[in-house]
Parts: structure tokens; C-alpha cells; sequence
């Protein structure tokens, strides 16, 4: 059993001596002004050794030993064990001034590292130059050219990102989402003002991975099937849980399943005026079909025609439109379903054809817009021009284009 004697602090070099020769200490045995033994030993007379670092110091007395101690403000405790050796050991020095000032400097160094290994927002979302647009109201343009006369090739809303590429006077070269392109400098912050939005704005963000996938209405595949998201479209993560990831689709929340979207940080950025025509999730390619489509709306319809600027029909028009980007078609609607992949109505997406007819019988074909809408050759009347895709019920649905 260990016997305890603790030394107080002392201000600067604190000596003392355990000056006992062959006699017995009682429990009333003083060695200190503050501590005493607690129980009768027999402590030898033997040789004196001295202790120079309180610190971190654990050293063996011979018992009845004379020691002196240079004591750093340590509380030292002086043991004395059933074999009559006396250990000694100091614990936790309280600090002079300097020492404290060394350890508060150290703690400041310590917090700034850890700062420096936390990543920012920007440089979690891969910006090494990050800008952010704030505007009251509106949007601002992203133009080809730095001058407010160039074409207009994509938006960007209030706290959106993007990396800046090159100071043009005025104008700022940026890149944000799709879109490469100018953007007048009232409009953009930068350095840790930007950042400081950017904390603010980040947030988880779901690409989906796979051709088609379905939104439920609950975390189930047995539940309900809300809306349909196609590849590369992103959606705002509201939460992730058992295996479900739960979005907002229009004015809906729904649920897609986490196998088969990618989620990472992410900060809001600019869209193309396709996007913004035809809503996110739609490729190049598909916007490009029907901007190009939408250039004859006006143009005559001629029965078995096939020009696009002279006269067209409903397959000549479908059948030219896509020929423009690779696909060859029959000049039939009731053949044409045949050369794409037959999709339900809800799947639609922007270049997708539309058939109608009676019964099962095709004989019109139109070519799909988006917001529930296609262009076509309609009659000798009206001639190319834009409806509503129900107008009548479609027979089917086919698609030809990649996504």
C-alpha cells in the first residue's frame, strides 16, 4: 500500500531533505510544514540524490535519503511503497507567463492549421476563382461577347457560381455550369465575399446516372410513380435515408433510389437559354432539334411534300427535321414508330415523336417541345405550327435521339 506526501507549489528552487537515520517515523512525523506521513515506516539512512527536472521526472529515494530538488512550480508527490523505496514524481507544472504566452501562441497556430485543412466551400466544389452573382431581381445574362449587344447564351439568378477565367475592363470571362461567356463585373462579387455567399449556398446535390428513373411517392418501389428524371439531371437533396433520396420535382417531393444517382456539394450555377426554354435535364442535341424545328412554324403544309421551305407534310416535316441530326425515317407516319423506342407519354422529352390516329391507326406524327407542347405540320389551313400534345390522345410515343 502507497503512502502519499504531496510537496506544494513553490515560487522558485524548493530543497528539501528526508534527514532520517535507522529511527521510526510515527504518523505524526512532520517532513513539510503542509503534509505529514499518514503511516508508521522505517526509513534507512542512505545516499543523497538530487532531482534536476520536476517534469515528466519519476525517480526512486533511497529511504532516509538527503535530496535536493530544483522544482519548476511542479506539485511534486513523494511516495514511500511496502519495500521502504521512496518515489517521487511531478504532475502538471502550472506555467510561468512565458510559458503561458508559448501555449496560448501555440493554440492559435494549432486553430489556424486546422482552418487551413478545412476546405472552403469554393474549393470543395472544385472553384479556385470563384465569383457569385447578386442581383435584386431578374437575371443577369451571360453574353458571348463583352458587350451588352452580343447574343445572350445563358442566365444566371441571384447567388449563382462561377469561375473566373479573365478580367475584360468591364466584363468578367466566366464559366458557370454549362455556360462559358461574359458577365458585366457590378453584378459579381469575389474574394471572401463571394465565399462567404458560397458557405451559405452550398448544398448536396443528386445527379442522376441511369436512362430513366422513377420518382416515387414514397421510399418503396411498390409506391406510386410520381414523375420520371432522365440522365445528367440534378436535382436538390432535401434528405438521404435508408437508401432513398428524397428531391422536389415541379411542385411534387418525391423519392429516387440512391443506387443510382451520384451526390456531392455542389453550388447553384447558371443555366442555358436552352435550359431555360426547356427546362433542366435536356440535352443539347434535343434543344438544338426543336430551336431548329420551330424556325418553319408558319411555313406551308403540302400533302407528300418534303420541303421545309416550299411545302411539307407531317412525316416529310418529321422526316426532314431529324434527318438533320443523323436519323433516317421513312416518309410515313404509320412506319415511322418503328425506327425509334416506343416510350410512354409521361417519359417524353423534347425531340421525341408523338402519333396519333384513330383506333390504332397512325396517321399524323408530330414532333415533342417540351411543357406540353409539339410542333408539326398540321393542315392545308394552319400549316407547321405549335399545339398542345394532347390536343388529341397520342396512339404512342417513340424516341430516337440519345439523351
Amino acid at each position: 500500500m502507497k503512502n502519499k506526501l504531496k510537496l506544494g507549489q513553490a515560487a522558485g528552487v524548493v530543497a528539501f531533505a528526508i534527514i532520517i537515520g535507522a529511527v521510526s517515523m510515527s504518523s505524526s512525523s512532520t517532513v513539510d510544514a503542509r503534509t505529514s506521513l499518514k503511516e508508521n515506516r522505517t526509513v534507512n539512512a542512505g545516499v543523497a540524490l538530487g532531482l534536476t527536472e520536476a517534469a515528466d521526472a519519476t525517480e526512486l529515494l533511497t529511504a532516509g535519503a538527503t535530496s535536493a530538488l530544483t522544482y519548476y512550480g511542479a506539485e511534486l508527490t513523494v511516495a514511500q511503497n511496502d519495500s521502504n523505496v521512496v518515489t517521487a514524481s511531478a504532475q502538471g507544472a502550472p506555467q510561468t507567463d512565458d510559458a503561458s504566452q508559448e501555449s496560448e501562441q501555440a493554440k492559435e497556430e494549432a486553430q489556424v492549421n486546422e482552418a487551413a485543412q478545412t476546405p472552403t466551400a469554393a474549393q470543395t466544389c472544385g472553384y479556385t476563382n470563384l465569383g457569385m452573382s447578386v442581383i435584386s431581381s431578374g437575371n443577369l445574362n451571360i453574353r458571348q461577347e463583352a458587350s451588352t449587344d452580343s447574343e445572350v447564351i445563358g442566365i444566371l439568378t441571384n447567388h449563382n457560381a462561377c469561375e473566373l477565367l479573365e478580367d475584360a475592363g468591364e466584363w468578367y470571362k466566366v464559366t458557370s455550369g454549362k455556360v462559358t461567356g461574359y458577365v458585366n463585373k457590378q453584378y459579381l462579387v469575389t474574394g471572401d465575399e463571394a465565399e462567404a455567399i458560397a458557405e451559405q449556398e452550398i448544398k448536396t446535390v443528386a445527379t442522376v446516372n441511369t436512362e430513366t428513373l422513377n420518382v416515387r411517392a414514397e421510399k418503396s418501389t411498390d409506391a406510386a410513380v410520381l414523375s420520371q428524371v432522365g440522365n445528367s439531371e440534378a436535382f436538390t437533396v432535401n434528405s438521404v435515408a435508408d437508401g432513398w433520396v428524397e428531391i422536389s420535382v415541379d411542385d411534387s417531393v418525391g423519392y429516387i433510389s440512391q443506387d443510382y444517382v451520384t451526390l456531392a456539394q455542389a453550388l447553384p450555377t447558371a443555366k442555358t437559354i436552352e435550359q431555360v426554354k426547356y427546362g433542366d435535364g435536356v440535352s443539347d442535341v434535343r434543344a438544338s432539334v426543336v430551336s431548329y424545328a420551330l424556325q418553319f412554324v408558319g411555313n406551308r403544309y403540302v400533302w407528300g411534300g418534303t420541303s421545309l421551305e416550299k411545302g411539307v407534310d407531317c412525316s416529310g416535316f418529321t422526316m426532314r427535321i431529324l434527318g438533320k441530326y443523323g436519323i433516317s425515317l421513312p416518309h410515313s407516319s404509320r412506319a415511322q414508330p418503328s425506327y425509334g423506342t416506343k416510350i410512354s407519354a409521361s417519359e417524353a422529352k423534347p425531340g421525341d415523336l408523338f402519333f396519333y390516329g384513330s383506333g390504332r391507326s397512325i396517321s399524323h406524327v408530330a414532333i415533342y417541345i417540351g411543357n406540353g407542347q409539339i410542333v408539326h405540320a398540321s393542315n392545308k389551313r394552319d400549316g407547321i405550327k405549335v399545339s398542345n400534345a394532347y390536343y388529341r390522345n397520342p396512339i404512342c410515343v417513340a424516341r430516337y435521339l440519345p439523351d
